[in-house]
């Protein structure tokens, strides 16, 4: 018998017909020609964005709510397009990147808490609004949630919020901190203010104002413990209610930093530069140093919205005044 149209070697190639695992068919000559197979299409979807990691006897689930492009050139302030570039190449990337939107899960045993609900359906198709499919792949499902702790009101925070117009978690107290409620939800902010867009005015209305008017939104103000061992802790500048929110479990802590930073590869190294999302640039630059060095003096896991996800890992002072971001290891075994 000979093997024809590529080669395998010969005692392979008989195993495998003989098995039937081979397509062949049989020339006028007698000969077995095996047909050649070819590759399957490219699957290019990535696999559900759900990752699992434990903070003392608190389970925290990274979800992705997907990606989206990000043309530094245009969005990032206070530097030069030169300095980007050269901040870039340092981290391997170039303009524009990609900007990962991550939510977190926090399972207490008793409550489901969750920070930020992603961009739901706000930036157009395939762009973002994978949260819910995540939620449901972690097995968890909209209505279980009892808690949406939102870092602040901006569209990639709040967006999934509400979906046509319904209530993504019918059941959930909305916590948010109160100046960003004042600021976002006035109506007589409803056209812009001070230069800043209208349509973030607009697209809190849609999101945040349902829950508004359903009486589930509770804004607060200062360092305010929301249940044992969650903690709200006001970082204003990227909006004027910016906060973290810090989870205390047997000696173990994490924070949920928002959008503290947008672009790692850029605001570690050089923390003064800002983003055209920022309320008050001077303010967010002032405060992202001042966490990252709070971080960086105290070790503990961190949590970012815009990190490649799943977006957890720890913040490292270097020398000369900046930063760098370490992620946890990687891990998937069984047990804690």
């Amino acid at each position: 018998m000979r093997v024809n149209s590529f080669f395998i070697p010969s005692v392979m190639a008989v195993s495998l017909l003989m098995a039937g695992l081979l397509p062949s068919t049989v020339n006028a000559a007698g000969d077995t020609q095996v047909t050649p197979m070819h590759a399957a299409a490219q699957v290019r979807a990535q696999a559900p964005g759900v990752y699992r990691y434990r903070v003392g006897d608190v389970q925290v689930t990274a979800l992705s709510d997907g990606t989206v492009p990000q043309d530094l050139h245009t969005l990032l302030t206070n530097t030069s397009p030169n300095e980007i570039d050269g901040l870039l190449r340092h981290s391997f990337l170039s303009n524009p990147v990609e900007a990962s939107i991550n939510a977190y899960l926090i399972d207490t045993g008793t409550r489901l808490l969750l920070v930020d609900t992603g961009s739901g359906s706000l930036f157009g198709p395939g762009n973002g609004g994978k949260l819910i499919g995540n939620l449901k792949a972690a097995g968890y499902s909209p209505a279980q949630i009892d808690d949406v702790l939102l870092t602040h009101i901006h569209t990639d925070h709040s967006g999934g919020l509400t979906s046509e117009g319904q209530l993504v978690f019918p059941n959930a107290t909305i916590h948010v901190g109160k100046p960003d409620v004042d600021l976002f939800l006035d109506p007589a902010n409803i056209h812009g203010v001070s230069g800043y867009d209208k349509k973030y005015f607009e697209e809190a209305v849609k999101t945040v104002g349902p829950y508004a008017k359903a009486g589930k939104v509770v804004p607060f103000s200062g360092v305010t413990q929301l249940y044992p061992g969650i903690t709200a802790i006001p970082t204003p500048g990227h909006t004027p209610g910016h906060s973290f929110y810090r989870i205390e479990s047997k000696g173990e802590a994490i924070e949920f930093i928002g959008d503290i930073v947008h672009v790692a590869s850029v605001q570690f190294p050089k923390p003064r530069i800002t983003i055209v999302y920022d309320v008050s640039p001077k303010e967010a630059a002032a405060e992202r140093k001042k966490q990252f060095a709070i971080a960086a003096s105290q070790r503990e896991l961190v949590a970012g919205a815009h990190l490649p996800f799943p977006g957890l890992g720890h913040i490292r002072a270097e020398t000369g005044g900046g930063f760098t971001f370490v992620p946890v290891d990687y891990r998937d075994r069984d047990g804690r």
